[in-house]
């Protein structure tokens, strides 16, 4: 796709860096969510200010004629190849992992204090934060999710493909996902092919040399196991107990190995639960949630929407990438689906599909009524025609506050 479309939200995040020689730029994140098309876009953005073509020196590892660039002093080579003159330079490495040790590399430039650096990887080892440890100077990161729901829409318009109605929209958006690539295909079965070929991928080059994961059938069952229950409180005992009770034995530590690799190449956010009248964090069990939705049904030949986790996800993911941080917030027996912080403003969110009927509306409401603060309550839902305020309880229509790019 010879367009790109500009996403805002991580530009944002950067753009107060960009001439900054005292902080490397990492941008992570699941393989094909739009790094290396974020990093054009920086491109773009800097040739627009008028610097100059010869001062930005953009090396893409996985591109030739670069491909066979895996040591340090191949890499020094290459870029100083490319250094014709004393000016300010930005250096952009795409897919920096495939050089071996290149974190004293890219330090030494860092130190000449003559070079804005940026770069982007795939792997679990650069995704899992070893990268932290290893770059000793300062460093911000960047992380990148797939389109959400606003930014699918807006790339659709870009592309000059047909848009219907949002809510037809979304329902296609929570099947296809949000990976960039998903829209140059117009079928549901090229797209999910699409996605299972993005999912082997990361298992090929991200989890398996990384993780030594020797079972990838046992692995993949894992995967499956939790993919299947993103949205709903899973423990690693939970997991262990589920396969004994199948005859399959596998160790607590395994499961735990197979799910860091799942966390640190992306495909999974894990979400702790939090008790809001201790104000601790709570040991034990999680959720998780899905780097895109598509990943559930590429794994899935049920095509059927379970709207509570998938709202949840959708919900999950555009909050993200709006920099909020989030946590599942516990009062007794009760759940918050969501504690939303953002500097130091706090929100409580609750996200069902509908509350027309009396038991759901009272279970949606009762956590928020147990809370004995003040910060701001939002229920999201998917019904079109709601009571927006409910006892001081903002009541919002899902889809038009991401499709309209709003904020809490």
């Amino acid at each position: 796709m010879d367009i790109i479309y500009k996403r805002e939200d991580y530009l944002k995040k950067i753009r107060g860096f960009y001439d900054d020689t005292e902080t490397i730029k990492v941008i992570t994140g699941i393989r094909r969510c739009g790094k290396s098309t974020l990093l054009n876009m920086i491109i773009e953005e800097l040739k627009e200010k008028g610097i100059n073509d010869s001062d930005i020196i953009n090396i893409k590892l996985d591109k030739r004629p670069n491909m066979n660039i895996h040591t340090q002093q191949e890499l020094e080579k290459l870029i100083d190849s490319k250094i014709t003159d004393d000016n300010f330079k930005y250096i952009f490495i795409d897919e920096v992992q495939n050089v071996l040790d290149f974190e004293p590399i890219i330090e030494s430039y860092r130190l000449e204090n003559k070079y804005s650096i940026f770069i982007t990887g795939s792997n679990s080892y650069l995704l899992s934060g070893d990268l932290v440890t290893k770059l000793t100077g300062r460093k911000i990161e960047i992380e990148m999710l797939p389109l959400n729901f606003y930014e699918y829409i807006e790339m659709k318009k870009e592309l000059g493909k047909e848009v219907k109605s949002i809510y037809e929209e979304f329902e296609t958006y929570i099947k296809t996902g949000g990976f960039p690539g998903v829209l140059k295909y117009d079928s549901k079965e090229d797209q999910q092919l699409y996605v299972k070929s993005v999912l082997n991928d990361i298992f090929e080059k991200d989890i398996k040399n990384n993780s030594k994961i020797k079972n990838k059938e046992m692995f993949e069952n894992v995967e499956k196991f939790i993919v299947n229950n993103f949205g709903s409180e899973i423990s690693i005992n939970s997991i262990v107990k589920y396969y004994e009770s199948i005859n399959i034995s596998i160790d607590y530590r395994t499961v735990e190995k197979y799910i860091e690799s799942l966390v640190n190449a992306k495909i999974l956010y894990p979400c702790d639960n939090f008790d809001i009248k201790s104000k601790q964090v709570l040991l034990g069990e999680k959720k998780y949630y899905l780097a895109d939705l598509s990943i559930y049904f590429a794994l899935n030949t049920d095509n059927r929407i379970n709207y509570g986790p998938v709202l949840e996800n959708i919900l999950h993911n555009y909050l993200i990438c709006k920099g909020y941080s989030l946590s599942i917030g516990k009062i007794g027996n009760l759940e918050v689906d969501f504690i939303a912080r953002c500097d130091n403003d706090y929100y409580y969110l609750q996200v069902s599909k509908s509350i027309d009927d009396e038991k759901t509306s009272e279970r949606e409401y009762k956590p928020f009524y147990e809370i004995k603060d003040l910060y701001p309550r939002y229920l999201f839902l998917l019904d079109l025609v709601i009571n927006e305020n409910v006892n001081g309880i903002k009541n919002v229509n899902i889809v038009k506050f991401i499709s309209n790019n709003e904020k809490l």
